[in-house]
């Protein structure tokens, strides 16, 4: 067969599949086809039905209309074991391990190989786990726990472990969401190789340059249907911007200039012992300030300490030019000082509870008076906090699971918000985010700092923090090796000083906080 007919043939098909859950239609009549051997990008913003789609061909769900076709032959998918037997395999955007278990056995994780006396052939599992490790020049031992990984290294291996399944089709969602530049070129090389053997991949993310780089075709879904799909040398980012979020966004970065004011937040020779040392920074009332840097940099553990979620060794914090005592998060808090962390799953939603619930949680006291919590007092509160950051609800009894993750992170904004806080520290507050609510979550970012507040702005996206913030303060290897004003940003500028390019003599106006 010629590599041209290999490209036209179609591997996997859904055909008329819908899916609807209480209040909510979440696909409509959805027909999408993919490719043998090619990479097929699914775009769409959150809450399109993107996630419901990948979850009913892995048989998390099952659709309520529609058929499966796998080399044109009709599947039932009831299970995702079934859907590994059937050569189909997903990477989750949310990362699904067990800490306390070893790399090796979180790879053959519900495919252990049974011996012929009937037992775990422990032996098998430990060759192949440092075979595949060894192929894909990771350097961990098979027997580490992975609580000892970072998230970075987990990423890697959840994709080793669909990579090995002799999966002939393969769900990427959000596959670089938490890995670096170096270990994005590895994963898209190895994507060549798939697509080489014949494997086809279905590519879900919401940066568009990478779907522009490695998609063949490109779907677009837009409330549960599917807007459009063309070969992607056909299209352009702003078409597919434009039909994913149903109008043209003309400024991507909505940056507008605001009063700056006096200093909100000093932290001054912040030091904790292996993982960030003689850490000084500030942000002003009116500010948006940026902490660049790559992976393993320190900048969440920085900000963890700062909220008082993890301990530091030394170093002093100043709000409005007094210093405070902040042992926990409940300290900062009080001083009106809040933190949008960095994993929703992990330190922010807590998702058996409504997104009233979930919103009202940090700010309860405001509604607990004469010994009783006041529901509407709380219920209202949180309805005008919603209306304000445009969460998309069915209702305040939704469970916050039930969200698409924009939605989730503008509750968790609500949250913060409902404390009436002067300095937020936000997070990656993008991550995993669409571009439609991204521009949201900008414009609410502005809005804060219209309204005489301070924003500190954690990202790994330098896109994001040379559009929006001041200053951006660079962190490597647990220092601030910089700071850059607004008028000398340059991603290369910016880059160098993350990777430990730029020695203090050359350094000159980069350094000095403006």
């Amino acid at each position: 067969m010629k590599v041209g007919e290999v490209m036209d043939e179609i591997k996997m098909r859904v055909s008329g599949v819908e899916k609807s859950f209480p209040g909510v239609k979440a696909l409509s009549g959805i027909d999408f086809a993919v490719r043998k051997g090619t990479v097929h990008a699914l775009c769409g913003e959150n809450g399109a039905g993107k996630s419901t789609l990948m979850k009913i061909i892995m048989g998390l769900y099952q659709a309520d209309k529609g058929q499966i076709f796998l080399d044109e032959k009709p599947v039932e998918v009831k299970n995702p074991i079934q859907a590994r037997e059937l050569g189909i395999s997903m990477i989750a955007q949310e990362l699904n391990y067990v800490p306390e278990l070893s790399v090796e056995e979180n790879l053959f994780l519900g495919r252990l190989p049974i011996s012929r006396f009937g037992k775990v052939d422990w032996k098998k599992v430990r060759s192949d786990a440092k075979k595949f490790l060894e192929e894909e020049h990771l350097p961990y031992s098979p027997e580490q726990k992975l609580k000892t990984l970072t998230v970075s290294d987990i990423q890697m291996l959840e994709i080793i472990k669909a990579i090995t399944n002799n999966a002939q089709v393969i769900i990427m969602d959000e596959p670089t969401s938490s890995i670096t530049q170096k270990e994005v070129e590895q994963l898209f090389e190895k994507i060549g190789q798939l697509k080489a053997q014949g494997v086809s991949i279905i590519y879900i993310s919401h940066k568009m340059e990478e779907v522009f780089r490695i998609a063949d075709d490109i779907t677009v879904l837009r409330d549960g249907a599917v807007v459009s799909t063309d070969r992607a040398e056909d299209l352009d980012l702003d078409t597919v911007i434009a039909r994913m979020v149903g109008r043209k966004l003309d400024n991507v970065y909505p940056k507008e200039e605001v009063s700056i004011g006096e200093k909100a937040l000093e932290v001054e020779h912040f030091t904790q012992k292996d993982i960030f040392e003689d850490i000084s920074f500030y942000v002003r009332k009116g500010e948006i300030v940026g902490f660049a840097g790559l992976v393993g940099a320190g900048r969440t553990e920085t900000m963890r300490s700062v909220f008082g979620l993890d301990p530091h060794d030394s170093g002093n914090v100043r709000i409005d030019g007094k210093e405070v005592k902040i042992k926990s998060p409940s300290d900062s808090i009080s001083h009106k000082l809040v933190m949008l962390s960095e994993s929703r799953r992990d330190d922010g939603i807590v998702p058996v509870r409504s997104v009233a619930e979930n919103a009202s949680l940090a700010s309860l006291k405001k509604f607990i008076y004469s010994g009783y919590t006041h529901r509407s007092k709380e219920r209202d509160e949180v309805k005008k906090s919603f209306a304000k950051m445009n969460v998309k609800t069915p209702s305040l009894d939704t469970a916050i699971s039930a969200l698409s993750g924009g939605n989730q992170q503008k509750v968790l904004l609500s949250r913060w918000m409902l404390c009436d806080p002067d300095v937020m520290i936000l997070d990656e507050p993008t991550r995993g985010i669409d571009v439609g609510a991204k521009f949201e979550i900008y414009k609410l970012i502005t809005d804060i700092v219209k309204d005489n507040r301070a924003v500190v702005m954690v990202s790994s996206e330098l896109p994001e923090l040379i559009g929006m913030c001041d200053r951006i303060y660079i962190m490597c290897q647990g220092r601030i090796s910089g700071c850059i004003s607004r008028d000398a940003f340059t991603q290369e500028t910016i880059m160098k000083h993350a990777a430990g390019l730029v020695n203090e003599e050359s350094q000159g106006g980069a350094k000095n906080e403006v």
